[in-house]
């Protein structure tokens, strides 16, 4: 398993609409594997194939102990609405606003292997579907802002160097990403210190 660099707002696989996956097989599951591994060494709540760079309709997600991951997800929402939360995303780092979703929703789909996938989501584990399959979709959570919030996001991002945030964070994340090669950092022996 591996640490992968998670895209920043600015890079086009973030607005493309992710294609279907076709093949499963060897690379999907490491692709799962890293996606979860990289979604946990964040603290994020769930990842989105876009995200690392794979335009795949593949998400990762972690809420409440509800975990997993889903391969071809096809959404059916509510026609109601929950309490607007506040929302950040791995891609937009530093902001956070209150995003509109749906109540419920159920989330249908296949796993790595294929397998047949249905979960019955209300409340945070609902909202996190609902953001990663806009991911898929190229979608962010911005998109879905209203007035002076959106106003105020915009300006945010506009004023942002996203540049400088992303070397900041893949600095930050050198050590962690050493620890795909062994659990030491690369280049280092055999009493190299990992994490």
């Amino acid at each position: 398993m591996a640490i992968l660099n998670i895209r920043i707002i600015g890079d086009p696989v973030l607005r493309t609409v992710a294609d279907p996956v076709t093949d499963f097989g060897p690379e999907l599951a490491k692709l799962v594997a890293d996606m979860t591994e990289t979604m946990e060494d964040v603290e994020g709540a769930g990842l989105a194939a876009p995200q690392v760079g794979i335009s795949k309709r593949v998400f990762t997600y972690r809420v409440h102990g509800v975990a997993g991951h889903i391969i071809n997800p096809v959404l059916q929402n509510s026609d109601d609405f929950q309490e607007d939360q506040v929302e950040g995303c791995l891609s937009i780092p530093g902001l956070g606003f209150p995003v509109r979703r749906f109540r419920t929703t159920r989330l249908t789909g296949v796993d790595q292997d294929g397998n047949p996938v249905t979960i019955e989501a209300e409340d945070m584990v609902a909202r996190c579907f609902q953001h990663e399959n806009d991911h898929l979709d190229g979608i962010l959570y911005t998109d879905r802002l209203e007035g002076d919030d959106r106003k105020a996001a915009l300006r945010s991002i506009r004023n942002a160097n996203y540049d400088a945030v992303a070397a900041q964070t893949t600095s930050k994340r050198a050590k962690t990403v050493g620890s795909s090669f062994g659990g030491a950092s690369f280049g280092a022996g055999a009493s190299g210190t990992s994490r």
